[in-house]
């Protein structure tokens, strides 16, 4: 008797997977039907053996201090520290202006996760934007290095190891006398 129960499971079991996947693909054809989604166009001719890069360093011109004033696809403005040069010519004078934008926004996370604030879409009119590093990432102070060691020390106590979890990371803060830097590929195809 038990072994009829127990194939009775293991079949109704392996059969399951199986009619779950045939109901999902017909709501996802009736669904999803009329939605045209767009691919990306991806930029296959890349000549990854060279590496050559001639550094960009920029700053920015007003300052980002809480993630709180700022908002995702907020237009923020660089200013080029000095000349960059590439085989003895200048390709991008001192004090040229780069229009960038916030991209993504993320808030500080409980442990001591730090926020973060990454910048793109950085506009050079001289450069092919294909052969730029396409963003740049802003981290806030990690409290994760000391806050986990602490929640370890405290489990001997079983309630205090959680309240650490309260403990949130650094904002992410961009001052206009941070000099960041981002790499352009002259080689790249």
């Amino acid at each position: 008797m038990n072994k009829i129960i127990f194939t009775a499971i293991l079949l109704y079991c392996i059969s399951l997977p199986c009619f779950s996947e045939v109901v999902r693909d017909d709501f996802a054809d009736s669904y999803f039907k009329d939605v045209h989604v767009e691919q990306p166009a991806p930029h296959l001719n890349y000549n990854y053996e060279n590496t050559a890069k001639v550094p960009i360093k920029l700053h920015i011109t007003e300052d980002i201090k809480d993630e709180n004033h700022v908002y995702e696809g907020q237009p923020v403005t660089f200013r080029v520290v000095s000349d960059v040069v590439y085989k003895g010519k200048t390709v991008i004078p001192k004090g040229t202006t780069v229009p960038a934008r916030v991209e993504t926004i993320i808030s500080s996370g409980m442990n001591g996760i730090p926020a973060s604030i990454i910048f793109g879409d950085f506009k050079f009119e001289n450069l092919d934007a294909d052969k730029i590093d396409y963003n740049y990432e802003r981290f806030g102070q990690d409290r994760s290095l000391w806050v986990f060691p602490l929640k370890w020390a405290l489990t001997i106590l079983p309630p205090t190891g959680s309240l650490t979890n309260f403990i949130k990371g650094g904002h992410a803060r961009l001052k206009t006398n941070k000099i960041i830097e981002i790499n352009y590929y002259p080689e790249w195809i």
